[in-house]
């Protein structure tokens, strides 16, 4: 995997975020669950730059967001992530990170598995906010990265 590429998943990934926060913005009633874990994916892509940027932890892994909440987040997170990418280079990608997880264990891990993790992670939870929708009789946003490629969101 090379940097541009990763430049590529994160900007379907903000999208992603953003179009899952606008359909449950645009209904009377979103499901608590889906708001919840909207909340936990928006968490976990900033604590994991705080682990890559060696930072302390800002959020707990699952906060208590309301929906604006996560739509500010997703915002200052996505430019966050923007701003790191942009900072690294291509032999950063191999560099091993140090760091706790929340139970306090420690690992190593290579940045580009982070970054895959991060992508990976939040693509999983947003399957369950769309299968949350749906039983709650919600159409849920089409944020497969296919489609983002097919309409030109993501070059």
């Amino acid at each position: 995997m090379n940097l541009e590429y990763i430049h590529r998943l994160f900007s379907y990934d903000r999208w992603a975020n953003t179009e899952t926060a606008k359909a449950l913005s645009s209904v009377q009633n979103p499901p608590a669950r889906s708001i919840r874990l909207l909340s936990h994916v928006v968490s976990a892509e900033r604590l994991w730059l705080e682990r890559l940027r060696q930072q302390k932890q800002t959020y707990p892994v699952w906060p208590e967001f309301d929906l604006k909440q996560c739509e500010e987040e997703i915002g200052a997170v996505g430019k966050l992530w923007k701003d790191y990418l942009r900072s690294i280079m291509e032999p950063d990608l191999s560099r091993p990170v140090v760091y706790k997880n929340t139970k306090g264990e420690n690992f190593s891990s290579q940045t580009q598995d982070i970054l895959m993790h991060v992508i990976l992670h939040s693509a999983y939870h947003r399957g369950q906010i769309a299968a949350d929708m749906r039983a709650a009789g919600i159409t849920p946003p089409y944020t497969d990265f296919i489609h983002a490629v097919r309409q030109g969101i993501v070059e």
